[in-house]
């Protein structure tokens, strides 16, 4: 008798897999971004203040700088403490301020300085940084020694004290006055926030300008700019957007502790303004009534750390996304 041949499932599952399209390295890490649940839920959290801010007029219950006479502390909603006199009103969800202006109007306004200086100062910080490490990483020599001692002098002085030094030297400027002080704040927190991503894209090129892709593209006579832009920039891309997932919390918190002190955007008094609070500011007035309403420091804190962590879960589950080593 002969034995009945059966396929061979190996050959063909390989053979399968030959003909399958290849995922390029952006589409394996979406993959592998979208697994990690911590990266999707602060995903969800970010858009979910992108959207507060976005229509704030349209969500906010109140103009947060109406002024309800005779409404001053209120108590949230919930309380009702008729013994001591304190009892909330549902018109006003999280209560009101000294001057009887609602809480919840204004942290929702105010969640767009804050989006707005996490992202827009970021723009300056990479272009610097950028420009930096990749012409000090790639043409060595003299020049790498030089851009890179200016780099340490920036990176040696104190961040928090350049913030506190620019805004308190330029807030009565003109410079200080344009958006209510948001282009000052932009510029303060730039200043020397772009030293570490300089450092991290110069290592970045130090180790790729050796690969044989660039030899290649010297060989073909391809210029050094080119080589810069087309070849090794978008080899260093991976590196950059996680320390961007990371740097714009640390911006955010940079506001929220300027605002603490006195020294953040300066509270508009234009129901059309775009910028008319910021957390920061509201984390101030909260101090002076922590004992009598406590919500108007709770609510902004509370909304900085929610939306600090949901960039570090993000940060975390881009690094892991783009690590090659992750990739099973």
């Amino acid at each position: 008798m002969t034995a009945l041949a059966t396929p061979n499932t190996t050959d063909e599952s390989n053979v399968a897999s030959l003909d399958a399209p290849s995922r390029s390295l952006w589409a394996d890490a979406w993959i592998r971004l979208r697994r990690n649940k911590a990266a999707v839920v602060g995903m969800f959290i970010i858009g979910f203040f992108v959207i507060v801010a976005l229509f704030a007029p349209l969500i906010a219950p109140h103009n947060p700088l109406q002024i309800h006479d005779g409404m001053s502390y209120l108590p949230p909603a919930w309380v009702d403490e008729s013994s001591t006199g304190r009892v909330g009103d549902p018109r006003f969800l999280l209560g009101t301020d000294t001057i009887g202006r609602d809480v919840l109007s204004r942290v929702i306004y105010g969640s767009r300085v804050s989006l707005v200086v996490g992202l827009a100062p970021v723009v300056v910080i990479l272009l610097v940084g950028v420009l930096v490490g990749l012409i000090s990483g790639f043409t060595g020599g003299r020049t790498d020694n030089l851009m890179m001692r200016i780099t340490d002098i920036f990176y040696a002085f104190p961040a928090l004290l350049l913030y506190i030094i620019m805004m308190v030297t330029l807030r009565d400027t003109p410079l200080g006055r344009v958006w209510n002080g948001m282009l000052l704040l932009f510029l303060a927190l730039a200043i020397v926030s772009w030293v570490g991503v300089a450092r991290l894209v110069r290592g970045s090129v130090l180790a790729l300008k050796e690969k044989e892709f660039v030899e290649a593209a010297k060989s073909i006579g391809s210029t050094d700019g080119r080589i810069m832009w087309r070849h090794i920039f978008p080899n260093s891309l991976s590196p950059i957007v996680v320390w961007l997932a990371f740097a714009i919390p640390r911006l955010i918190i940079a506001e929220a502790i300027l605002g603490y002190l006195g020294l953040g955007i300066r509270p508009s008094t234009d129901p059309d303004a775009l910028f008319i609070t910021s957390w920061g500011v509201l984390m101030l007035e909260g101090q002076t009534a922590i004992n009598i309403q406590p919500w108007i420091l709770l609510v902004p804190s509370l909304c900085v750390g929610f939306l600090v962590l949901a960039f570090t879960f993000l940060g975390d589950g881009l690094r892991d996304a783009l690590d090659p080593r992750m990739k099973r």
